[in-house]
Parts: C-alpha cells; structure tokens; sequence
C-alpha cells in the first residue's frame, strides 16, 4: 500500500496541470433507511467554467466496498463560477462496527492561498459513522449552512456550519488541517493568517476569522463530532462529518450588515415561540434576512421565519408552535442571517440562538403515610412521549423553584435520587427507604420529575412533603455506659407512640426489644405490655469490640387477633475506630442511626485517668495531632443529634466505646511538588521539586523515575540524596517521555508518587536541496542538518528524474555518496526526488511524517 501511495505521489507531483482545476468543498452525510442500510450523500461545490466536470465519483463505504457513484443533481450560479452537486448512494454493511466513508477527487480548484499549489493537490474528506447496539438509530448531522462563504479584507467573518442532528446527539465542532493523498493532511497547508485570531467554538460552531489580511480564496476543513449519552457508560463519539469549506475574501469596499444580539432560550412543549430578530446595515444598503436550523426541518409542526427585504434595518419573526414530540436533551440550535445588496460584494453577518424544548413537569403531586412508607401520587405526564419518572427526596423543604431553562432536580437544592418508575401510565411510587421503613417524625420532602427515551428531564414538580404517622414506638438511645469485653452494658430507650388508631389496632398492646451485631442476626431481649415502660440497659456485652444494633416490635395483643403492627427502624452503637499515626491518632466512628447528628464531641484521656473533651466536629473523623510518639492514648465520641419532631427528647446524646492507640512514626512523607524545564535544543529536561510547605521534612533521599515515549513502564534512573531538589535529565536522542518522583523517610516510609510530568516530542529533522559527491571532504554525503532529535528512524527513498530508485535507507544520517546504492559508479549531476518518511518520537507513540523534495547533485573537480 505504501508503494502505491509513493507511486500516486510522484505522479501527481510530476503531472503538472494534466487534471483541470476544479473542487472547491465538499462534505459526506448520511442517514439510516433500514437495518444496516444506510444512504450516503456527497455534496461537492466545485469551478463552474472547469472542463474537468464529474459527473461520476468513487466513492468508499468503510467496509472494503467502493461504488461509482452518479450525479443526482447539479444547481448552477450558486455563486461566482461555483456550481454545486449532488451524489447519493445507498449500501447495507455487514453489521457491528466503525465505518470510514470517503472520496477523493483528483484536484482542487487552483489558486487557494493557503494550499500551496492547490490545482495539483487532490479534495478528501470523510466521515466516520458506527454501528452498534447502542446506536440502533444513527444518521449523521445535517450541515444546513453551505461550505461556500465570503467575507472582505479587515472585517469580521463569521460562519457557522449550522450543524443539526436528527437523533438529538450532542455536537462538537474542532479544526483540522485539510486533507490531500491517501486522506493525510496537505503539505505546508496554513490556517488563514489573522490580525487577531483565527479560532473555531467547539460548542456552538462558530468558525470566527479577526480579520482577514489578504484577498483570494481559502479553504479551511473542521470536524463535527457526534456524542451519544449511553446509560451506564456516558457520553460516547458516535461518529463526525467532515466539513472541507472555501472563503473568499474581497477587497474592503464594504461593511456587513449586524444583527442584534439573541439570547439561548427555553420553551415548554406545547408553548409558543416568538422571537423578534432585528438587523441593521452600517452603510444604508437593502438587508435580505433567512433563517436555518433544526426547527425548519421538522415533519410535525415546524417553526417558520418571515421577513420582507429592507433599507437600512430588517426584521424578521421566528415563530414555532412546538410539541410534546419536540423535547429532547439537546437544544435545536437556529442560525439567522442577515445579506445586504452590496454590488461589488454582498456580505453577511451570523446570529446563532440555542432552543430547548422542554417536557412539562408532573402535576397535583400528594404524599400519605403508611407504616413506614410513604405513599407517592401525581398526574399522568402530559406529554405521551415522555417513559418514566424519577423520585427525588430530602429532608425538609428547600423553596426550590426553578429558574430559566433549569431542567430536572439540581443538586445543590440537597435532593437525592431515590428511584425511578419506567412507564408513563404508573404515577404511584412506594418510599419505604429501600425495605429499610422510613424515620418516624421526619419532614420528608418529594420531587418528580418526567423523562424522555433520550434521557431528557422535564421541569421538576412542586416540593411536596409528609410525615409518618407516630402509630410506632421512635427508638432515641443506644448510648455506651460501660466498656469492656465481658461486662460491658448500653443503655436503650425510645418513645411511646402517640396516635393510635384503635379502630384498627384495640389493643392491648406489648414492646419487644432485639439485638444483633453487625455480623449476627436478632435476638429477643426483652418483652414488656407496660406503654410506659421505655428505658432498658443490656448488660453483660463485648461492647470493646462489637457494634450493637437494636430494635423494637410493637405488638397489637387483641385477643383473637393478635399480630405486629410495625417496628422502629434499626439505631446502632458508635461505634470508635482509632489508628496510630506520626505523632498523632486517627479517629473515625461508623454511626447509624434514623435521627440526625449534628456534632461529636471528642473525648481524651488526661494523665489523671479522667475523661476531658478536647474537640467538638461535624465530622465522621478526626485527627488528635502534636502527640508523642510511643505513648498511649485513649478516647471516647458523644454525638448529639435530634429528630425534627420537637416533641421527642432533644437532644439525643449517645456515646462510643471507649478505644486506645499508641502513635508510632508509621507515615510515609508526603507527596512532593513537582515541576520541570525541558530544554530541546540541548536535550535535557530539568526536574525541581519540594514538599508542600504543610508537611514535615524527615525525607533522607528522593527517587527519580523515567518512562520512555510510548512505554507504561517506569524505571528507577536516579537516587538522590536529601539535601538537593534539582536533577537534570540527558538523552542525545530524545527527552521525550514522563517523570514521577518520592521521597523516602529515615525508617523507609515511602511518599505516594508525584503528579507525573510529562515532555511531549519535540522533533526536528531537515534536509538540504544540494551536495556535491565529489571527493574532496566537503559535502561529500547526503545528509540531514546537524542536530536532529526525536527521531527514530526513516524510510527514505531517492529517484531519478524517470522514476527509478536510486537509494534507500532507514538510517537518519542518510549518507548518500551520489552512487546507486552508494555502489558502482558515479550518478550523473541532476536534480534527483526523494520521499522520505521521518518517524518522530511522541509521548503518544511514533508518528510519521512524509518529506518530499528535489536534491541537486552537483560535481565539482575531484581532490586528487
């Protein structure tokens, strides 16, 4: 393949001006009509007044396949010696997979600035599409802006592709370089050169030139990235368009007309939209004002754009009647354009506006107890489009209303996901906190909201909010009195219930208390009829080492009809857990409980045996630092929390076991700061670091690793000694690859890695037009400039001016003595074609890249 390639370069290099100039720009879409069927289309812009027409074009689908493809359409006039066409072709692929469709015509039209010799340079673009189970639907973006633009020395120019998709993907937009033989980018190809800059939006689109410095026609290629959200993975590429576009740039005898500047909007499914947009021209000149996007392309109700041509300032009135069948996640983006009449030439000026069609949010939502659950109810969606609805909860009201365009239920408004319902029909939903009952005398407030198969979230709901009834005893203290492995005890009490329904429940009734550890199951501990009997202290416990739970049954004692009414929801021990550390100790304590703890308060133990509080924290940890090392020392936690019913005891104060620990130097230093200087003149990379100035420096040496470009493994190179924050780093080939360093303490801790640095390639690699192989010590060898780097090899390949290889070889220096195969005799002085492809080193790998030229042998008078 590469020889074929090599050949077809060399053809095109040396055929001159056999092929006629002819494409402008180009693009490939396409769209799905059936199981892996899928329709092409080619929409070329090319030279009117070339000879070189193409009727017919080859086309490659990705897969091996390649199809003749005729014309379909052909408009003339479209603009100044441009005429566009049109080529569709239709072909079913295998199945799963990535697929590369592409053309390439054999030459641009002639004169592109910024393509040098682009006559002799051939027009390529393609597009990626896949097919997967998870893109069951895939039809590429639609660009319904054309890829012909003009703009004028010195003025902005602003276009944009007016990208749509019709499967609601999310879109990007980046530069690329435009493409030639083989798909590769085109040789000293440049971006337009800018007075300011020259930049493309990778998320609206806009292709934004400040400002064009000279007159002639440029093309400029970017990619249009499809993304698909898909559950349980995210945001993937699905595939891109490539879009090859000219510019013309006139002389400045005129100024565009400007629109006034539109704002993203939102739009609830079934509402109205009405915008007003308004142009002005600077120079007084005829404003003709259209429209294009997404909401133009609709079957079912879509948006329509009037306007009348005027002097001076134009107005033009968007209108859409949107649909339930509008709402997707991502917005329709519209671009509106303003063109004066200007006879020498006509300019435009691009408004973009983002729309978002939203669903509408669940109406009449309720809220009753029952048990522990609370029962959830609200209107069927009212859009039939929509497929399920998800539950968001939290604890109290928040006020939330939400703002413009806010979709779905945000974070920061403290609400948590807590379910989902699949189907538009089931507007129930049953809140028992996941089989584990819900907290007696807890505010619990409820957001729904409808969503849509693209994963679309409609506005959320009202807040509506409930409370259980306290049918149920509400358990308060699990409180640790005594600590020991044998003879350890807790103290437990709870509430009575207070709204009983005796309809249901007569009476009497009787309480049954139950234990368990974390790894055991429930056992019976006490049974009592008395109400008011609601304290009780479990004796005899390994409270040392184990984390106790309880509960308690509520039995109904009607005779004849005797059962279990419900019980509390479980509420665990704290539980302590302290860790030596470096001069200090580590505490965390596992808390379970159905009330909310606000504070713990630490506890430590002094000298003189007592306990005394040393600091209070909203925390689940705590570091009690500034310790001695080799001492003991011991602690206890007390939580202070509250259930919001004030009615119940507040605050509910419990305490943890009682744990020590002894503080040893066990930490290893921490993490250091890392940064570097690469140097590619010279080859060496300069490596600094230190530690943050936090931690405490008992470092004794640093270890230095090295990774090569292209390699996942690391190895040691240096060891230094503590003292020195400066290595540098040496390669006579390259420096290109990445650095991490650590630091070892006196007793061997070792620092968690640095944050890894790394030095990308920076290749250089030139070679002259002329030597002279004769003899004298000067100039004798073909060779490439002195002080190449990052270069790993090269396949390089000299011919003759009739296409017959003369030499080759993979070694950068070269070394070519003028001979065939540095053999022989002498070859005679001429200019001789090379290509030679440089494989240079990248962090990412070796990447090739081609040179191609003429080298003049010359023969001077040989030394004798």
């Amino acid at each position: 393949m590469l020889r074929n390639f090599f050949t077809a370069l060399l053809f095109l290099i040396t055929s001159g001006n056999i092929f006629a100039t002819h494409n402008r720009a180009g693009e490939i879409t396409f769209r799905k009509i059936g199981n892996n069927l899928f329709e092409a289309k080619i929409v070329t812009y090319t030279k009117s007044s070339s000879q070189a027409d193409r009727p017919k074009l080859e086309f490659w689908w990705g897969d091996g396949d390649r199809d003749t493809l005729d014309r379909d359409t052909i408009i003339f006039n479209v603009g100044p010696d441009i005429q566009r066409n049109e080529y569709t072709g239709i072909h079913t692929y295998p199945g799963n997979g990535t697929y590369t469709m592409y053309f390439l015509d054999e030459n641009r039209n002639g004169g592109v600035v910024n393509i040098p010799g682009s006559v002799n340079v051939p027009f390529y673009v393609e597009t990626r599409m896949a097919i997967s189970p998870f893109t069951s639907q895939n039809s590429s973006p639609q660009l319904l802006q054309p890829p012909i633009d003009d703009g004028a020395v010195n003025r902005l120019f602003i276009h944009n592709p007016d990208a749509y998709d019709p499967d609601g993907d999310s879109l990007s937009y980046e530069l690329v370089h435009c493409k030639g033989v083989g798909g590769l980018p085109i040789p000293n190809y440049f971006y337009p050169s800018a007075s300011s800059s020259f930049t493309l939006n990778p998320v609206t689109g806009d292709l934004i030139w400040d400002s064009p410095q000279a007159i002639g026609e440029y093309n400029v290629a970017m990619l249009i990235r499809e993304w698909r959200n898909i559950q349980g993975i995210g945001a993937v590429n699905i595939g891109y368009v490539t879009r090859d576009m000219q510019i013309t740039i006139y002389p400045p005898v005129n100024d565009p007309p400007a629109i006034t500047a539109i704002k993203d909007t939102c739009v609830e499914a079934g509402a109205s939209l009405n915008l007003v947009i308004t142009a002005n021209d600077p120079n007084g000149e005829t404003i003709t004002m259209t429209a294009s996007g997404g909401p133009f392309t609709l079957s079912s109700s879509p948006a329509t754009f009037s306007s009348t041509p005027t002097v001076g300032t134009a107005t033009g009135n968007f209108d859409w009647n949107t649909t339930c069948a509008h709402v997707r996640k991502s917005p329709y983006a519209v671009v509106f354009k303003a063109k004066d009449n200007n006879q020498s030439i006509s300019l435009a000026d691009l408004e973009q506006v983002f729309i978002r069609v939203v669903g509408p949010s669940p109406k009449n939502p309720t809220v009753v107890p029952q048990g522990n659950s609370l029962i959830l109810n609200w209107n069927r969606s009212a859009c039939a489009e929509a497929i399920g609805y998800n539950i968001y909860r939290r604890v109290s009201t928040f006020g939330f209303t939400p703002s413009y365009c806010e979709t779905g239920v945000p974070t920061y408004t403290g609400y948590v996901f807590i379910g989902t319902i699949n189907g538009l029909l089931d507007t129930t939903f049953v809140d028992n906190n996941n089989g584990q009952g819900l907290s007696p005398a807890v505010n619990y407030c409820y957001m729904v909201t409808a969503f849509y198969p693209d994963g679309a979230e409609s506005y959320a709901s009202v807040e509506f909010c409930g409370l259980l009834k306290r049918d149920l005893p509400v358990i308060t203290n699990v409180d640790i009195t005594n600590t020991s492995a044998t003879t350890g005890s807790i103290f437990v009490a709870w509430s009575k219930p207070t709204q009983l329904d005796f309809t249901q429940t007569p009476g009497p009734f009787h309480y049954v208390m139950q234990r368990a550890t974390s790894a055991g199951s429930y056992t019976d501990i006490l049974s009592t009829s008395n109400l008011d009997d609601t304290i009780h202290v479990d004796n005899n416990l390994n409270t040392t080492d184990n984390q106790y739970q309880y509960r308690i049954q509520f039995w109904n004692d009607t005779p004849g009809n005797i059962f279990q009414i419900g019980t509390t929801q479980v509420a665990y021990s704290v539980y302590l857990s302290v860790s030596p550390g470096d001069k200090k100790s580590k505490l965390s304590y596992a808390v379970n409980v159905p009330w909310t703890n606000a504070e713990y308060i630490i506890y430590r133990q002094t000298s003189g045996g007592t306990f005394d509080s040393i600091d209070v924290t909203s925390s689940l940890n705590y570091v009690d630092d500034s310790l001695i090392n080799g001492t003991e020392y011991c602690y206890y936690v007390k939580s202070i929390g509250a259930y919001n019913d004030t009615a119940l005891v507040n605050p509910i104060i419990n305490r943890s076991e009682i744990k020590c620990s002894t503080p040893i130097d066990n930490e290893p230093p921490c993490a250091l700061l890392f940064s570097q200087f690469p140097n590619c003149i010279g080859l060496t990379d300069s490596l600094l670091w230190k530690l943050p100035d936090s931690c405490i420096n008992d470092v004794a040496s640093y270890q230095l690793y090295h990774s090569v470009a292209g390699s996942s493994s690391y190895t040691l190179v240096a060891t230094i000694q503590a003292g020195s924050n400066l290595y540098v780093y040496t390669n006579p080939i390259s420096i290109s690859g990445c650095y991490y360093i650590t630091a070892t303490d006196s007793t061997g801790n070792i620092s968690q890695p640095s944050t890894v640095l790394c030095v990308d390639g920076c290749p250089f690699y030139e070679l002259p037009n002329v030597f002279t192989p004769d003899d004298n010590g000067i100039n004798d060898l073909f060779h490439p400039f002195p002080k190449y780097r990052d270069v790993k090899d090269v396949e390089m390949k000299i011919y003759n001016r009739w296409g017959a290889l003369v030499y080759e070889t993979n070694d950068p220096e070269i070394r070519w003595n003028g001979k065939k195969n540095n053999t022989g005799d002498d070859l005679p002085e001429s200019a001789y074609f090379y290509i030679c492809i440089v494989n240079e080193i990248f962090l990412d790998g070796i990447k090739p890249r081609i040179l191609h030229g003429y080298i003049q042998l010359f023969r001077g008078e040989k030394s004798k």
